[in-house]
């Protein structure tokens, strides 16, 4: 069963994570890098934006009942390679040609709130789910690169209350604080107003891809430099 789809709307691409919690493992990995691609292939979509058909849930993060299945079985190399995959996902997204819009249709907590982080723009409905960095409480570290990612998405005086005290945010206090762009009564009104702003974007690839290089060009340095430093060893937990 596949755990992702796309879908074209005019000139957008929506992706649509189709497996429940939708929780990072390298199955994952593999599909929205693929997804990417062939989103890039056609060349009239300018703009893409990423939702999940699930009632509850955008992304629940890493899969954490894979991780510990892999660690149990002494498969190190698994998990530096996955470490490594999510960074691909997070890279591809920064230096997309083009804008990728989070549509936050219910929880997204932690890799996954990470994910909506490297998005361009995040809408997310008011009606149902939550935004948290849960890390703090499940003693699990922030690489270096992921902090760079949260620094671009929300400012400093929020960013360092979200994960120092792993809160949960609603939609309203998170676009009150401009971490989205609009809090959106429910599913429905979210899609119509993430894929509507989505639209609005038809600017020329070139052009889009060279600004998000030059802007995110620390961000990138900072995953390929730094963390290696924590991955290679795996002190990835506390």
């Amino acid at each position: 069963m596949a755990i992702l789809e796309w879908t074209k709307d005019e000139n957008v691409a929506v992706i649509t994570m189709t497996n429940g919690e939708n929780r990072h493992n390298p199955t994952f990995t593999e599909a929205i890098l693929k997804a990417f691609d062939e989103i890039e292939a056609d060349g009239d979509i300018t703009a893409v934006v990423i939702t999940s058909n699930d009632p509850k849930n955008w992304s629940q993060g890493i899969d954490l009942l894979w991780m510990m299945d892999v660690f149990g079985k002494k498969d190190f190399q698994s998990i530096k390679d996955f470490m490594y995959g999510l960074n691909r996902i997070f890279k591809r997204i920064l230096l997309y040609p083009m804008p990728v819009v989070a549509a936050i249709s219910g929880h997204a907590f932690g890799d996954g709130s990470i994910m909506a982080c490297a998005c361009d723009f995040r809408f997310m409905r008011s009606d149902k789910g939550f935004f948290c960095f849960p890390e703090v409480d499940i003693s699990i570290p922030f690489l270096p690169g992921m902090f760079a990612l949260l620094r671009k998405a929300l400012p400093y005086y929020k960013f360092e209350e979200a994960v120092f005290s792993g809160k949960r945010m609603g939609a309203k206090e998170l676009e009150e604080h401009h971490v989205i762009v609009k809090a959106c009564a429910d599913y429905e009104e979210l899609m119509k107003e993430s894929v509507a702003f989505a639209k609005t974007f038809k600017k020329k690839r070139a052009i889009f891809g060279e600004m998000k290089r030059r802007m995110h060009k620390h961000i990138v340095e900072t995953m390929d430099k730094e963390d290696p430093e924590y991955i290679e060893p795996l002190k990835l937990m506390m």
